[in-house]
């Protein structure tokens, strides 16, 4: 089956750009024209992955990102005309998998946002040996549901938290360093920045900590773990 991607953007020429991409590479695309449309499609249509555009009138992307993530945690990668990595760290800070600057390259984008489907989507084969729930005190993960929670208590986390969390939780004792969580929890060659692991795991810290689960995720000097 075809994976549903709901492309927004108040550009047309960028929406057709873009779908066009996508239908090549054998996806199956749908259309936002802003904030508001946006949100309206998500509610009544599956989809896989929200290819969101940050500028827009009205309800910008980064506040679609905030009320989407208050019930899912579907994959999102951010468009932006703007390349300061403060509004990288913003968008990655609220929910966004991946943030990609224009003018771009329409294979870029689809070879990115396959990169995004392939971490989301289960693998039998490779999850079996994984597939066992891992815990730490009160704090719970299932692998298999793509579940957290703590004390009873779900934790919404995209799919990169997830799989940092994960990451770390399979092993307590061990002091991981940047580079280790990204070539762990990411799983594929891509690069990304020391600011994107720490905006991560200071999203992740704010989600438990929302439930009361506090200092899981300690910091030692030089390392995140």
């Amino acid at each position: 089956m075809a994976h549903r991607i709901l492309v927004v953007d108040d550009d047309p020429h960028i929406r057709e750009v873009i779908c066009f991409a996508l239908e090549k590479a054998g996806m199956a695309p749908t259309i936002a024209r802003d904030g508001k449309e946006a949100l309206v499609q998500f509610e009544e249509n599956a989809t896989d992955l929200i290819v969101l555009d940050v500028g827009m009138p009205e309800m910008d992307g980064l506040e679609v990102c905030r009320q989407i993530r208050k019930t899912s945690d579907v994959p999102i990668l951010f468009l932006s005309a703007r390349d300061e990595e403060i509004d990288r760290v913003l968008g990655l800070e609220i929910g966004g998998d991946d943030y990609v600057t224009k003018p771009f390259s329409p294979r870029e984008l689809v070879a990115r946002i396959g990169v995004i489907l392939r971490r989301t989507t289960a693998r039998p084969k490779r999850q079996e040996p994984e597939g066992k729930a891992l815990s730490h005190g009160r704090l719970s993960v299932d692998p298999l549901r793509h579940a957290v929670a703590f004390g009873g208590a779900s934790v919404a986390l995209t799919a990169i938290e997830f799989s940092i969390l994960k990451t770390l939780l399979a092993r307590p004792s061990l002091i991981f360093t940047r580079e280790q969580i990204m070539n762990t929890a990411y799983n594929v060659q891509i690069h990304v920045s020391d600011r994107t692991i720490d905006s991560h795991i200071r999203n992740i810290r704010a989600k438990l900590a929302a439930t009361g689960c506090d200092n899981v995720i300690e910091t030692v000097h030089g390392t995140s773990s």
